[in-house]
């Protein structure tokens, strides 16, 4: 899904529970959640991306910015669109504090920052999301711990 999304040269930002694996986590997910910039180029590119990756249903570029979630199912996998993460304010905000990530065949995509996803989870509901939320609090430590003091 991400070759096609790259390929198309969409503006994006890998959110969600694969998001929180790249960082380290030790959840599991089958799905991609991104957050895409909405520009109307971009999306145009975004809706080709998702023509290429026979995305169903079909979806039109409009749609995909006024929808606060679009999930579509492709061949590889179930894809959700989703323009405003609970508290955030889109793409613009989320690309701050993402950071591109070498996840192999050439693909380096812009992926959330630990505390931007984690201050996502706990605006959906804390307490739903606890264990998921304390999960990427720990990476965020380990992280931490990791760097050197200059």
């Amino acid at each position: 899904m991400l070759a096609a999304i790259e390929r198309n040269r969409v503006s994006y930002v890998i959110i969600g529970a694969f998001a929180g694996v790249i960082h380290g986590s030790d959840e599991t997910t089958t799905g991609l959640d991104v957050t895409p910039s909405l520009r109307p180029e971009n999306l145009a590119r975004l809706t080709a991306a998702l023509a290429d990756l026979q995305a169903t249903p079909a979806i039109t570029a409009d749609q995909l910015a006024d929808a606060p979630v679009t999930s579509l199912d492709t061949p590889r996998g179930r894809l959700q669109i989703i323009p405003l993460p609970a508290g955030t304010r889109g793409y613009d905000d989320l690309r701050r504090g993402a950071t591109r990530e070498p996840l192999g065949h050439g693909l380096r995509p812009q992926v959330a920052g630990v505390p931007d996803l984690i201050r996502s989870l706990e605006a959906l509901d804390p307490t739903s999301q606890h264990d998921r939320i304390q999960r990427l609090q720990r990476v965020a430590e380990l992280s931490r711990g990791l760097t050197i003091d200059l």
